[in-house]
């Protein structure tokens, strides 16, 4: 539980710290950033998925970088449900997407990982 408080928190973070280097790309408070992660999330695991298993192969072409536009879309398609989140043009919700996937692998260096305990069996 308190492990997805921590990446509710951080990726809250990471959409504020996008938000002041992106122009265009717009978080007004905590609570809409924090509401906008949700919805974000809730759009990545329907819509996005959706659409990434239906451009697969064009991602596999572009070696990944075209479900870069993919997030593009959720975070566009997200601005228009969450008040105090906006996202003005298609380029600010590319680079958008672009600092975000930047901001999620650093935060992942950081963040504590699951530790599965094996046990050992003897026969």
């Amino acid at each position: 539980m308190i492990r997805m408080i921590l990446h509710w928190v951080l990726n809250a973070v990471a959409l504020m710290v996008a938000a002041h280097f992106v122009q265009g790309f717009v978080v007004s408070d905590w609570v809409s950033a924090m509401i906008a992660v949700v919805v974000i999330g809730l759009l990545n695991a329907t819509f996005g998925l959706l659409l990434k298993v239906i451009t697969l192969p064009l991602g596999i072409l572009t070696f990944g970088i075209f479900f870069l536009v993919i997030n593009a879309i959720v975070l566009k398609f997200a601005s228009q449900f969450v008040p105090g989140f906006r996202v003005e043009t298609f380029t600010a919700a590319f680079l958008g997407a672009l600092a975000l996937a930047v901001l999620h692998m650093l935060f992942g260096f950081f963040t504590p990982k699951r530790r599965t305990e094996y046990r050992r069996t003897e026969g």
